[in-house]
């Protein structure tokens, strides 16, 4: 069932937050259980569209059976190619709910949670050729230690690049648990977990080129929009959500509004909401204690 797949964060806020029209065209990039896209074709009447998008595989057992709606299992970097496909050029709105699912996080196998023992793998598409086992084994000690720094933030990232060269140097890690002992002698006291889940990150967005993936979408999200058009976004970590942030302010990704002759921002969006989860639904959804919503209106650019 879609709700034991994905239980989505900040539901009602973020389709809200599209203000969804019911012959309007909108785009879920991350589709997972479900959640949001049902919550959006609710919205929809007969001559409204939705189409979804999934890299992984086992999200196309949620798909929707309806003639409104359209699952496509690619990246959602290949936005607008795929969206031609279907003879669509413009959207109304767009949502991305960023990072893991729930049920990726619960198969073992797949190597994403830090609390189970599986292959160290961690695609999200499984058709790519780069596993995290390939990076721990293969990189030198400079690069494993600047993604770690990178993407994890972590602040011992050279200790642990060395700890892990150390280690497949007796032999191959090969699971979550080889990785896991590789670096357990860096893992402060009580911060086992948060470091773990740093260090899990770091080879999760290096694995399946998140940040680049995202910096496309974005642009390609805004290209299609029309005035008056929504763009949400839910993200989990300050990494996705600054560039988020800044391109919702700015245009660019490093936030620095440009501005016309006469001093008026040429920035494409307007960002009108930025909210994190309620207490009450951390309570019920762990994974939405570090969720942060923004909402952002395309507007009309002179210049």
């Amino acid at each position: 069932m879609p709700n034991e797949y994905h239980r989505p964060v900040m539901l009602s806020e973020a389709v809200d937050g599209l203000n969804v029209r019911p012959d309007g065209t909108y785009v879920d990039v991350t589709f997972g259980g479900g959640g949001h896209s049902r919550a959006i074709m609710e919205r929809l009447g007969a001559d409204g569209r939705l189409y979804a998008f999934d890299q992984d595989e086992e999200a196309r057992q949620n798909a929707i059976d309806d003639p409104r709606f359209m699952l496509i299992g690619e990246n959602f970097r290949y936005l607008k190619n795929y969206l031609r496909l279907y003879g669509v050029r413009r959207i109304d709105g767009l949502l991305a709910d960023l990072g893991v699912s729930s049920h990726q996080f619960d198969v073992a196998e797949r190597g994403f949670s830090t609390r189970f023992e599986g292959e160290l793998d961690l695609r999200m598409d499984r058709r790519g050729d780069t596993t995290a086992r390939d990076l721990v084994n293969g990189l030198d000690e400079e690069s494993l230690a600047r993604i770690l720094k990178l993407y994890g933030e972590l602040p011992n990232a050279r200790q642990m690049a060395k700890a892990i060269v150390r280690a497949r140097g007796e032999k191959e890690i090969v699971t979550t648990g080889d990785l896991k002992e590789a670096v357990s002698h860096h893992l402060p006291h009580k911060m086992e977990n948060k470091y773990l889940a740093m260090l899990f990150q770091a080879l999760r967005i290096e694995v399946n080129g998140e940040l680049d993936a995202l910096r496309e979408m974005l642009v390609q999200a805004a290209e299609l929009l029309p005035v008056g058009g929504r763009l949400a976004v839910i993200s989990y970590h300050s990494l996705e959500d600054r560039l988020v942030k800044n391109f919702m302010r700015a245009g660019n990704f490093e936030g620095v509004v440009e501005k016309d002759f006469y001093g008026n921002p040429l920035a494409p969006l307007h960002q009108r909401v930025s909210t994190a989860a309620t207490a009450e639904e951390v309570a019920a959804n762990s994974r939405a204690r570090s969720a942060r919503l923004r909402v952002a209106e395309k507007v009309e650019v002179n210049g």
